[in-house]
């Protein structure tokens, strides 16, 4: 079986997502669209594919079965539920949308149209992770009590002043937190469980943008554990992303993708790695070289189509980082803290 993949968005990230997907056997790139025609057109010769500027046109391209959507994320809920309205599969590039009435507004229209709808959070595929949620899930920390995660990334002013999108409201829907931190609040909500509170106080720093560069925010977990998040484009160089979880068992420490250290009471051998820690290139730039990340996202997408099943992230579960990303907003805004439902 090929699936016929349109790629929508001409940056970046839209390159890592054609390099992932001509990886895969049974998936064919048949087109790409998006704004910047000189950018398009390059990735159209690349990959054999053919290019658009008009949106509906890209999606009446035939035989197209799933639209890659990497545009600038104010864009996503808008072109996603144009594509599903056409019968198109969409695995969309995080956030899935920058807020949840454009994510809710969004998930109804893929689920009216019966296409399935997945999102890149390429953590929940990194070999250690997985191994780590397993464990988790399996008991292995005991009870979950605390939690720190840290983004301290670098972004030159020009990652923000060479771009009409990033680091906007409209079109980025936040900053450090909306664009770079998104992947370590997936994380946490997929390995500690739903926040039930948030405060948090956001900050401009260094850069001359709309939105925060840097954000603090103490979470308190569904589960009664206790958190706290750091996310910044303003730490110069860029340093290791870091998350650390401590149950009544012990505690282990994430850099990056992998597991730097494990202390439990009852050792688990293989939680340890060699070279765990490798550097994480995002901590520096926004391109991505290493597509095995991206590669498994498609692979795993393809195969919920194939069999009917659930994607590894689907709308729902993306929308509870943006669900708590807004909560941490409006904490800022308001100073007060506030509340979620915290489903599970």
């Amino acid at each position: 079986m090929t699936f016929h993949l349109g790629i929508l968005g001409g940056g970046n990230i839209s390159n890592t997502h054609a390099r992932a997907a001509a990886e895969i056997d049974g998936a064919k790139i048949v087109a790409f669209c998006g704004q910047n025609r000189e950018k398009v057109k390059q990735l159209a010769e690349t990959f054999d594919a053919a290019a658009y500027e008009n949106l509906d046109r890209f999606l009446n391209h035939q035989p197209m079965d799933v639209v890659l959507i990497g545009s600038p994320s104010g864009l996503h809920a808008e072109q996603g539920i144009a594509a599903a309205g056409r019968g198109l599969h969409l695995l969309i590039e995080k956030p899935i949308a920058i807020t949840t009435e454009q994510t809710d507004a969004l998930i109804a229209a893929c689920e009216k149209a019966k296409v399935k709808l997945g999102v890149f959070f390429q953590d929940r595929v990194a070999t250690d992770i997985v191994k780590l949620k397993e464990w988790i899930d399996a008991g292995k920390f005991g009870k979950l009590f605390l939690s720190t995660a840290q983004v301290k990334w670098f972004r030159p002013p020009e990652y923000y002043g060479d771009s009409h999108w990033r680091g906007t409201w409209a079109m980025d829907g936040g900053g450090a937190l909306m664009n770079q931190g998104i992947h370590s609040v997936d994380l946490l909500l997929w390995l500690m469980g739903a926040v039930s509170e948030v405060s948090a106080r956001a900050i401009t720093a260094i850069h001359d943008i709309e939105v925060e560069d840097t954000v603090v925010a103490t979470l308190q977990f569904a589960n009664g554990a206790i958190g706290t998040l750091e996310a910044t484009t303003a730490a110069y160089p860029g340093f290791a992303r870091r998350l650390e979880i401590t149950g009544s068992q012990g505690t282990v420490i994430l850099e990056n993708q992998g597991i730097r250290s494990a202390n439990l009471r009852t050792p688990i051998a293989e939680l340890m790695r060699e070279n765990n820690s490798a550097e994480d290139e995002r901590s520096t730039s926004p391109t991505i070289s290493n597509t095995r990340g991206h590669r498994m996202i498609i692979e795993d997408f393809l195969r919920a189509i194939a069999t009917n099943g659930m994607p590894l992230c689907d709308g729902r579960q993306a929308r509870r980082s943006v669900e708590l990303i807004e909560a941490i907003y409006q904490s800022s805004r308001t100073g007060q803290p506030v509340k979620l439902t915290a489903d599970e």
